[in-house]
């Protein structure tokens, strides 16, 4: 929930700024580029932070070195969400993104099949992690392909 939350209050946050006078951000796009920034920097700690055992539990067994990929996604999400921010590289840094969240998504399917749990909690069932997906993905295609 902690993404969803970020991608709307920062998109909310930087559309506010927008209208305040601060050109950056004036509009949706822009602030929408700054939401998803926040989401990919909050998601991108959990791969550094506490949640990183649970992350890498979530791998499906099949893949090599699960901890590799998790720092490997990290780092993917860091450099994104850096992208993001940077009116030049916002687009691109947005469409690889979005295959980064559809590559990822076996992950999140697996996880909630085999009764995983992140941060003591059941990983969201693969229903509404579906309807998730598909907000974020649609989010960083707006911005990939928005103007």
């Amino acid at each position: 929930m902690a993404p969803l939350i970020a991608l709307i209050a920062g998109t909310a946050a930087a559309r506010i700024v927008g209208l305040l006078g601060v050109a950056a951000v004036d509009g949706w796009h822009p602030a929408l580029r700054v939401g998803l920034a926040l989401m990919f920097a909050v998601t991108a700690s959990a791969h550094f932070l506490s949640r990183r055992a649970d992350l890498i539990a979530m791998v499906p067994p099949r893949l090599p070195r699960p901890d590799l990929l998790v720092t490997l996604t990290g780092v993917l999400e860091l450099v994104g969400a850096l992208g993001l921010l940077v009116p030049a590289t916002g687009r691109p840094a947005a469409a690889a993104l979005a295959l980064l969240m559809l590559a990822m998504f076996p992950a999140n399917v697996s996880a909630a099949r085999r009764g995983l749990t992140l941060a003591g909690r059941p990983v969201t069932p693969i229903g509404a992690r579906t309807v998730l997906q598909v907000v974020f993905v649609a989010a960083a295609l707006a911005v990939a392909i928005g103007n």
